[in-house]
C-alpha cells in the first residue's frame, strides 16, 4: 500500500471518523449541561406549590442521571455503527443480527424486561427519588442510584444493595416530601401523668423555637395520648412532622432533653428489673398482729393439778 493510497483514504474517511468523535462527544456535553436545565424548568413548574424545594432537587437530580447515561448510550451505539460504516464494513447483518438478537433475549430474559418495566414506572409515578430514605424488597437504606434496571440503595451499615426494579414489590418512602417524629416515652405508674404530659410538651415546645430546630420542625412535636400500659410503665406517644429525614436527628435530641427534664423534675423513667436470691433463707415477713401478753406467774397452775383438772 503506498502513502498516497493512506493519505487519501484518511483525507476522506479519517476526516469523517473524526468529525464523528467530535460530534459525538459535543452531543455528549450539551447533553450533560442542557437536560438538568430542562427538567428544572418543567419539574419544578408542574411541581410549584406542591412540593418542598429539596424534593424537587431530587427529582431532578434523578431524572438527569437517567436521561443523561440512557442518552450517552444511544451516542455511543450511533457513533460506532457509524464509524464502522466508515471504515468499510457492512452493518446491515449486524443490524439484522442485533433485531434477532433483541428477539431472543426478550423472550429468555423476561426478568430484564420485568426490571425495566418496572424501573419506568418507578419513574413515571415518582416512587422515590436519589437521596430517599426507602424500604425495597424488605430492605431499608438510602437511594444512591437508580436506572431502568436496578435501585442502589446503602443500609446503615454501610453495605450496597442492588435491587432489580422487578423485585422490588411495596415500595416504602420515609422522606417523601416530609418525615414524621413519632415515639414513646414511658413513665413509671406511680407518677403524675398530667405532670409527666406537660413536662414533655414543654421540653418539645422550648426545642422547637430555638433557630437550629426551628429551620427543621414543621409541626411542633406534643403528646398524642397514653398508648400503653405497659409492664414495667406506662407509654406516651409524641408526635410531630419534620424536614425529609430530619426525624431520627430531632427523635434522638427530643429522647436526651426529655430524659434531663426528668432527671430535674424527679419524673421516674422506668425500666425492668428482677430480684433474685442465691441460696439464702426468705427474709422474716414482719408480724402482721400483736403478740398474746404473757401469762403471770400466780396463773400458772402446778404440774399435778392441771392434771387433776
Amino acid at each position: 500500500m503506498e502513502w498516497s493510497t493512506v493519505y487519501d483514504w484518511l483525507l476522506s474517511h479519517g476526516v469523517r471518523i473524526l468529525i464523528i468523535l467530535l460530534v459525538s462527544a459535543a452531543l455528549y456535553i450539551a447533553l450533560r449541561r442542557l437536560v438538568p436545565l430542562v427538567l428544572k424548568q418543567t419539574v419544578k413548574k408542574r411541581g410549584k406549590g406542591k412540593k418542598a424545594e429539596e424534593e424537587l432537587e431530587k427529582r431532578i437530580q434523578t431524572l438527569s442521571r437517567i436521561f443523561v447515561s440512557t442518552g450517552m448510550l444511544i451516542i455511543v451505539v450511533a457513533a460506532v455503527f457509524m464509524i464502522l460504516s466508515e471504515v468499510g464494513i457492512n452493518i446491515t447483518p449486524y443490524l439484522a443480527a442485533l433485531g434477532i438478537a433483541g428477539i431472543a433475549i426478550g423472550f429468555g430474559a423476561q426478568s430484564l424486561v420485568k426490571d425495566i418495566i418496572g424501573g419506568i414506572f418507578v419513574i413515571i409515578e415518582d416512587q422515590y427519588n436519589v437521596g430517599d430514605v426507602v424500604r425495597i424488597a424488605g430492605i431499608a437504606g438510602i437511594v444512591e442510584e437508580i436506572n431502568l434496571r436496578r435501585t442502589v440503595l446503602r443500609d446503615l451499615d454501610g453495605i450496597v444493595h442492588f435491587i432489580p426494579n422487578g423485585e422490588s414489590g411495596v415500595a416504602s418512602n420515609f422522606t417523601r416530601e416530609w418525615s414524621r417524629v413519632n415515639l414513646n416515652i414511658s413513665v413509671g405508674y406511680g407518677e403524675d401523668l398530667d405532670h409527666a404530659i406537660s413536662v414533655i410538651n414543654r421540653v418539645c415546645k422550648e426545642m422547637a423555637e430555638e433557630p437550629y430546630w426551628k429551620g427543621l420542625i414543621l409541626k411542633t412535636p406534643e403528646v398524642l395520648r397514653v398508648d400503653n400500659l405497659g409492664d414495667s410503665g406506662i407509654d406516651i406517644k409524641i408526635l410531630g412532622d419534620t424536614k425529609p429525614i430530619r426525624q431520627w436527628e430531632t427523635m434522638g435530641e427530643i429522647r436526651k432533653r426529655i430524659k434531663k427534664a426528668f432527671d430535674e423534675e424527679g419524673i421516674e423513667i422506668p425500666w425492668p428489673h428482677t430480684k433474685v436470691y442465691f441460696g439464702s433463707p426468705m427474709p422474716p415477713r414482719a408480724p402482721t398482729e400483736a403478740p398474746a401478753p404473757p401469762i403471770p406467774p400466780s396463773e400458772v397452775l402446778p404440774p399435778e393439778e392441771e392434771a387433776a383438772e
